[in-house]
């Protein structure tokens, strides 16, 4: 018990450090260094400590024949994913980002459903629906000048839609290896993939690393380790003490999060002012989106209850 309540920590911890991410990455964007340039230094710290971790403590042999399905899950759930959400996060306000991110339990409904040809219920279907009405209303009717961007929501769907589908690919991976094991390789091709971005090396070039303020280092510190290295450590420790439905749901509180962090952090000027893009019209369409993902989630707990009752009887 002591266990299971602690992963529930790590996994509001976790979700509290995404949602600072938010904006104190935004905060160093485009001013001090590119996005690209951001990513590649995210991913290259990220990869040497898993690498790290990953020859003193797992040293698991990784089958050849799933090396490629591990590329493959490297260019979605590193490469792609990480350069959609920096470039979108850099020109739309970090509450669109919050909100749109909780649409990726949708997309992965969507995406069984053609890949894995999982059947979708009509509670689910109804779900999706809502949900689906909600992102889009979102990103052509909820923006606030000066604060969003359409082609920076788009950029951060395509992100929680790279991201859906590194899920639904890695599900037999994590099932087969330990999940450090996984994410190891999955940062191990990211970074190549990345790395043949030309964008990053423009970045990289234009950055002046030596005239950075200290409190730049800082934010830059806590997007490495705290919002990348440190959230997959505490996502791995909650895995092992809850389900990944559990796990999931704390998405959710990603964009109330974000917003409270908004307040807090333009109250003590840690970084810009971004309470202009909270309106009432987002709350109505983040309920939406939050509506569709309970339904569907209400469906796939009912199937597993009839599937259990069928296998007793």
């Amino acid at each position: 018990m002591n266990k299971t309540i602690l992963a529930h920590f790590a996994l509001f911890a976790l979700n509290m450090l995404y949602g600072a991410n938010h904006l104190l990455a935004k905060g160093v964007m485009p001013k001090y260094l590119g996005p690209n340039a951001f990513i590649f230094l995210r991913a290259l710290t990220t990869t040497v400590l898993f690498i790290t971790i990953f020859l003193l403590f797992i040293r698991e042999r990784v089958a050849v024949r799933d090396l490629p399905r591990l590329a493959i899950t490297g260019f979605f759930g590193v490469a792609v994913n990480q350069l959609f959400f920096f470039n979108g996060l850099e020109i739309t306000s970090p509450i669109n980002v919050g909100i749109i991110m909780t649409s990726a339990p949708i997309l992965v409904v969507i995406l069984s459903y053609f890949i894995r040809k999982e059947k979708i219920t009509l509670l689910k279907a109804i779900g999706v629906f809502i949900g689906a009405v909600g992102a889009i209303a979102l990103t052509t009717f909820g923006k606030q000048p000066g604060f969003d961007s359409p082609l920076g929501d788009l950029f951060i769907f395509i992100n929680a839609l790279s991201f859906s589908i590194y899920l639904i690919i890695a599900k037999p991976l994590m099932n087969k290896y330990r999940p450090i094991t996984v994410i190891t390789y999955n940062f191990l091709f990211g970074i190549v993939f990345i790395s043949c971005y030309p964008e990053v090396w423009s970045d990289i070039s234009a950055a002046e690393f030596s005239v950075f303020p200290a409190v730049i280092w800082w934010k830059i510190a806590f997007v490495v380790f705290g919002a990348t290295f440190f959230t997959y450590l505490l996502n791995v420790f909650a895995l092992k003490h809850v389900s990944p439905s559990v796990s999931g749901s704390y998405i959710y509180t990603q964009p109330m999060l974000v917003m409270v962090f908004t307040v807090v952090f333009t109250y003590f000027g840690w970084t810009a002012d971004y309470v202009g893009a909270i309106t009432i019209e987002k709350a109505v369409y983040m309920l939406m989106i939050f509506l569709g993902v309970y339904l569907i989630s209400r469906s796939s707990y009912i199937q597993r209850k009839r599937k259990a009752r069928g296998d007793k009887l």
